[in-house]
């Protein structure tokens, strides 16, 4: 919500005080296809040629994450504590053999089938999976365990902030674009130069156009869709940071209930649950995990 009122005000306040400073809209619609061709064009050019299919297909993704926020809610973090409390809890109380059937086929598990939406995330789930795995195979280790993880998630983080670099990179470069396309409109207009100064200063103000949409593209826009985007992002790879907690809280000796509850401490504040809220929901689990 806050993004589409960003951009009506763009607008509205940019091109508002240019009109009522006396500014003609003219001069600017007439150049503006030609010149929107020009810049964006080279701009979407430039982002394909740097960019993978990977990369580009992630742009189109975290576009809707710019208006549509951060994918995990309130709710899921919750449901991420009850789910490790419950193989923690699993783990210390039954051992490492009953643990085994819940992660080696996560999709036939009764523990982690309670909860849909995080089975949708293939990283969370193998993330998981393969940390416990870890632990049943005898590595033990806090220290070793905990830097394990921290590797699979910095490979993760940096895989997932590729889209918003890449939008940043065309941000960076739509000023020069804008450039490239106005010093284009200058030889188009040295070219006509024994034209009356009326029509050569149209034709000075559409080159000048170019010059304006690269920048107003760039940090009105673009650069602003890329620092959103970013900014999501981050706040999502804090979900992941939490198994990572819990887990190498769990492998210090601590019971499943303190394991989540130092886990809780590395949610995000918007989205974090009170200390009550949470024991709550862990009281509602069934005790048959």
């Amino acid at each position: 919500m806050f993004q589409i009122i960003g951009i009506v005000l763009l607008f509205a306040l940019v091109f508002g005080s240019y009109i009522i400073s006396g500014g003609k809209m003219d001069v600017i619609m007439h150049a503006l296809p030609h010149e929107m061709m020009a810049i964006g064009g080279a701009g979407v050019a430039a982002f394909l040629i740097s960019n993978s299919m990977t990369v580009i297909k992630g742009v189109g993704g975290g576009m809707a994450k710019v208006f549509s926020g951060p994918k995990w809610k309130p709710a899921d973090y919750r449901d991420l504590l009850s789910l490790l409390f419950q193989l923690t809890k699993t783990m210390k109380s039954k051992g490492v053999i009953a643990l085994e059937a819940h992660i080696e086929k996560p999709a036939d598990s009764t523990i982690f089938s309670r909860y849909p939406k995080l089975m949708k995330d293939h990283f969370a789930i193998d993330f998981i999976c393969d940390t416990l795995r870890m632990m049943t195979m005898n590595l033990e280790d806090p220290h070793q365990v905990e830097d394990a993880m921290e590797k699979q998630l910095e490979k993760h983080h940096h895989e997932a902030l590729a889209p918003s670099h890449a939008l940043q990179n065309m941000a960076d470069a739509l000023p020069a674009l804008g450039i490239v396309a106005a010093v284009l409109g200058v030889i188009k207009t040295m070219g006509s130069i024994t034209e009356p100064p009326a029509v050569l200063g149209g034709m000075i103000g559409g080159a000048l156009v170019g010059t304006f949409l690269g920048v107003f593209l760039a940090y009105g826009l673009v650069g602003p869709f890329a620092a959103r985007m970013k900014d999501v992002i981050e706040e999502e790879g804090a979900f992941y940071k939490i198994i990572q907690s819990v887990l190498v809280a769990h492998l210090h000796g601590n019971a499943a209930q303190i394991s989540v509850e130092i886990g809780r401490g590395d949610i995000p504040t918007s989205a974090q649950p009170s200390f009550l809220e949470l024991e709550a929901a862990l009281q509602a689990l069934p005790t048959e995990a």
